[in-house]
């Protein structure tokens, strides 16, 4: 058996693995799809819960530091003008005269080495013209040279709550929340106070974000819905420098722990920092469906105490923190881990994506993911689609249900149609680690055949003593 270099891996081929597979649909597709927006099959569904069961487990499980939280996703709108999301979230846009299409005026001078980050609008506008000037600008969907000035585009999603007769203006707006984080500020005081807690500790979250991103591509490595999973560590600011030490470590370590291999990881270390930030790192993964390049999949950041300063600013409460030891009044800083599901599913699917070359000759396509992770863990499996041995293979499926539910492990899948080998390949393509088979003998001695995903090995295991392998 050899294993294929997957040259042929791109984004599309990954989209379409998934559609095919029940991971992830286009959304309203019927209609003719809705950009941007995606919808979990029954297979992604499972194998996105069980990467947010891993993450918080990670957090409120392992530790004894750090709580959990389910804010909404609808807070007061002042919550966005002190965070400065409402006057400051935003990107350049330009669009083509003739196809309308849509860019980041700051991602296409950066395909020029021109770095336009954070820059104003004046700033970027005089560059693009140079470019207009030089005839170097051109539409990427229709290759005419006409765009639009540069204009100032916001990222926010506006909605607005109360009566259905009101109109959606700037006193009755409300916001759908940009980044999860910010219910995580405004129930720190709640959950110092209510669950007696004492510096540092942290509040992990995962929940729903909203971001109407200029132009959202890459599959669903960036959309306009998506899900995140933030930690905020509340501290004293003395002690950041050797705690983010420690959190990166902690994050890197996360992925190993679940099959990324090292040499696939990488630090980006952010030179231009937000005013308030004094350290930010990525770490970014080699994606091999986007030719092997490194994208963004976890930020730590280290933001200092701007959040708690701005909301104890604008809502006139107190937000202080008083160390009964050291007897020091202070605003606690924070360290953030910010990671979305969305990409640590595409990430996670990248990497355990494998075509191997039999000696039959035939490509075995299979998702080697960690057992911890795979949607399904177990496939039971009658030899053939025959009475007898569908019952007996239905007593064993309930068996495998009773022992992995009790203990949480995950799902359990009977499948009977179609040939086995196809049913093993079926199951070697969603990632499922272990199938049962259960064939004739099993009838008269009352064993079944157990046959391991990644290595194909096959071994005769008595249904009765069947607990220790799954």
């Amino acid at each position: 058996m050899t294993i294929n270099n997957n040259k042929q891996l791109n984004l599309e081929s990954i989209a379409s693995f998934c559609k095919q597979n029940a991971f992830v649909f286009p959304s309203s597709e019927i209609y003719g799809g809705f950009a941007a927006v995606y919808d979990y099959g029954h297979y992604g569904y499972l194998f996105a819960n069980n990467i947010k069961n891993a993450w918080m487990k990670s957090m409120i499980q392992d530790r004894e530091d750090i709580v959990a939280l389910d804010s909404g996703i609808f807070m007061h709108p002042i919550t966005w003008k002190a965070s400065g999301h409402v006057d400051g979230f935003n990107d350049p846009q330009i669009d083509c005269k003739t196809c309308k299409a849509r860019y980041r005026a700051d991602h296409i001078l950066e395909e020029f080495g021109v770095s336009a980050d954070k820059q104003p609008l004046e700033f970027i506008n005089a560059e693009l013209d140079k470019l207009k000037s030089e005839g170097k600008l051109k539409c990427a969907n229709c290759g005419n040279k006409d765009f639009t000035e540069a204009k100032v585009f916001s990222l926010m999603v506006k909605t607005n709550l109360g009566s259905p007769t009101d109109t959606l203006s700037e006193e009755n707006v409300v916001y759908m929340r940009p980044e999860t984080c910010g219910g995580i500020y405004l129930e720190y005081k709640n959950v110092l106070t209510s669950q007696s807690m004492k510096l540092p500790f942290g509040i992990a979250q995962i929940g729903k974000a909203f971001r109407n991103e200029i132009v959202a591509r890459q599959f669903i490595f960036r959309t306009r819905e998506f899900e995140q999973m933030e930690m905020q560590y509340f501290h004293n600011p003395k002690d950041t420098k050797e705690l983010y030490e420690d959190w990166k470590q902690v994050r890197w370590n996360w992925f190993k722990e679940y099959g990324i291999a090292e040499d696939r990881l990488h630090w980006y270390k952010h030179e231009k920092l937000a005013h308030y930030a004094s350290d930010a790192y990525d770490i970014e993964y080699k994606f091999k469906c986007m030719k092997d390049s490194f994208k963004e999949i976890e930020g730590i950041h280290a933001r200092g105490d701007w959040d708690l300063s701005q909301h104890s600013k604008f809502s006139g409460v107190k937000l202080d923190y008083f160390d009964q030891i050291t007897e020091e009044r202070f605003v606690p800083h924070i360290m953030e881990t910010s990671t979305g599901v969305a990409r640590q599913f595409l990430m996670f699917l990248d990497s355990a994506y494998t075509e191997e070359n039999l000696e039959n000759g035939e490509t075995r396509l299979v998702l080697k993911l960690d057992k911890r992770l795979a949607p399904v863990k177990v496939a039971v499996l009658p030899l053939m689609k025959k009475e007898e041995l569908s019952l007996k293979a239905k007593e064993v499926y309930k068996k495998c249900k009773e022992i992995l539910y009790n203990t949480y492990q995950g799902i359990v899948e009977y499948d009977e149609s179609g040939s086995i080998g196809k049913r093993y390949r079926r199951q070697d393509e969603i990632g499922t680690p272990v199938c049962i088979t259960i064939d004739y003998d099993t009838l008269k001695d009352g064993t079944v055949t157990v046959r391991y995903r990644d290595s194909m090995k096959q071994e005769r295991v008595s249904v009765e003593e069947i607990q220790p392998y799954l």
